[in-house]
């Protein structure tokens, strides 16, 4: 099933890779529907880990995710009608090349570094806990060492994207939106058929249920509503806005008001999709209980495992077809993730850090190539890395840290579109470079402080921070020569 479901890909890649150039590649020629980049993102704004930690978080956290999830829709409006229209206006093909025309060469190096920072280390840590899944449930059956999943894996992302790129990427991701979908559907269905009930019985359980409130009381708790929605707003601005990844899938639409159109229904659906993981994760657990099934947990807390419930349920105690169901739905979704990911850090790092654009056709194409390639290196070093240092603890607390790194890139682009002033270029990076240690110690330090637990609003603090800092280090300008402000 595994092999017939990368067979589809490398068709789907056959077919949209003729003929492929460096603008195919890196904006698919800006000539895609706005209906397909709104389908297609859905998989790609998810990942292995939303697959697996949003259903299984419901225990202890209920739904105070979906305060997150509907923070989103402000923050899609602010995308929407304040960095969109300035993306589309400049005609750019990297979203950091606006920094060098509003401030210059180490402001726009000081963008990309920090993305390229991000996502490389958020990409690797996606991969290597759903290939640990993938592992588990299916190839140490079968003999096959870690390293040689992991290598297998980006190897097959690597064929299905090196030619086409972000054209290629479009239709395998809506391949894989797709099946992510029909996974998540499927799942609910044969719960919901395990437990005798019907939609309206299926509601009912879901919307009754102690796992599905969401928090109000208490503003200091990391769950209240408020914070968290607040959160989700900034996530989304940073996280999507200000992410090479998802708006090189905006900068592919044939014009604005398509960008607008399909930023309007995808914002729409990743709210729905959002409703159904959650309701997922309270069926999981009624599921369990219903089987009078253990769920595994932690030793030393007793704390329910909330990642590793439905990857167990799926595999042990579902019925064969829907625990392959399952196994080809954390394919698609990771993949979906991870390709899109491979794609704009080989645009980021050839039009950001080699400038791509002043070479002849033939000479580009193998710079991408090369590029693409070692970036496809690159995951497999850090994966491998994650996986000597068997400390999950550790894993987790470097995938936040790479999650401060957003911090500068939000600072920046809110100083670059809110102030006229000018910038002493050579300090930005020295400046991103301390705030986000400076959150990170404040941060630990909280709670001794002022009793005050940071939850996602940490980016708030350090994009907050950063903005400071870049005020400190500006000095005024003149708007005439700074038409881009």
């Amino acid at each position: 099933m595994i092999a017939g479901y990368f067979v589809v890909l490398m068709i789907i890649a056959y077919f949209t890779s003729r003929k492929a150039t460096s603008e195919s590649f890196f904006i698919a020629n800006r000539n895609a529907p706005w209906y397909m980049v709104a389908f297609a993102m859905i998989g790609t704004s998810l990942s292995g880990v939303t697959f697996i930690s949003i259903p299984g978080m419901v225990a202890g956290q209920g739904w105070s995710y979906m305060a997150v999830v509907l923070g989103y829709t402000v923050g899609y409006l602010v995308i929407g009608t304040v960095l969109m229209p300035l993306y589309y206006r400049l005609r750019l093909v990297s979203i950091y090349t606006y920094l060098e025309q509003r401030f210059g060469f180490w402001s726009y190096k000081t963008g990309a570094f920090f993305f390229l920072l991000s996502r490389a280390v958020g990409a690797a840590f996606r991969v290597f806990l759903v290939a640990g899944v993938l592992q588990l449930a299916v190839f140490d059956g079968l003999g096959v060492p870690f390293a040689v999943t992991v290598t297998a894996a980006i190897f097959l992302i690597y064929l299905y994207t090196f030619r086409g790129g972000l054209k290629t990427i479009l239709w395998t991701d809506t391949f894989q939106t797709m099946a992510m979908l029909i996974c998540v559907a499927v799942s609910i269905y044969l719960m919901a058929d395990e437990l005798n009930l019907g939609f309206a019985g299926l509601v009912k359980t879901v919307k009754e249920s102690s796992m599905s409130q969401i928090y109000f009381s208490d503003p200091k708790d990391d769950k209240f509503f408020w914070k968290q929605f607040a959160s989700g707003a900034f996530i989304t601005i940073v996280m999507t806005g200000l992410d090479q990844d998802l708006m090189q899938k905006n900068l592919s639409c044939r014009n604005l008001a398509d960008a607008q159109k399909n930023m309007f229904w995808f914002t729409i659906a990743i709210v729905l999709v959002n409703i159904f993981f959650l309701s997922l994760g309270v069926l999981l657990y009624q599921f369990a209980a219903a089987k009078g099934i253990t769920l595994p947990t932690n030793p030393e807390t007793g704390a329910v495992i909330g990642d590793a419930v439905f990857p167990m349920l799926a595999t042990n105690h579902f019925t064969l077809f829907a625990g392959i169901v399952f196994i080809l739905g954390i394919i698609a979704v990771t993949y979906a993730s991870a390709d899109s990911a491979l794609t704009a850090l080989t645009t980021s790092f050839c039009v950001d850090m080699l400038s791509i654009g002043q070479y002849e056709e033939r000479k580009q194409k193998t710079i991408r190539q090369l590029t693409h390639f070692g970036f496809s290196i690159v995951l497999i070093v850090i994966i491998l890395i994650f996986r000597a240092i068997n400390d999950q603890s550790v894993i987790t607390a470097v995938f936040k840290a790479a999650g401060y790194t957003y911090g500068p890139l939000l600072g920046l682009y809110s100083f670059g579109i809110f102030t006229s002033r000018g910038l002493h270029d050579k300090l930005v990076l020295p400046l991103c470079l301390l705030t986000p240690l400076l959150t990170w110690f404040i941060n630990a330090n909280s709670e001794a402080w002022w009793d005050y637990k940071f939850g996602f609003e940490i980016l708030i603090l350090n994009g907050l921070l950063t903005f400071l800092g870049l005020w400190a280090i500006s000095r005024p300008r003149n708007l005439e020569l700074n038409p881009v402000a």
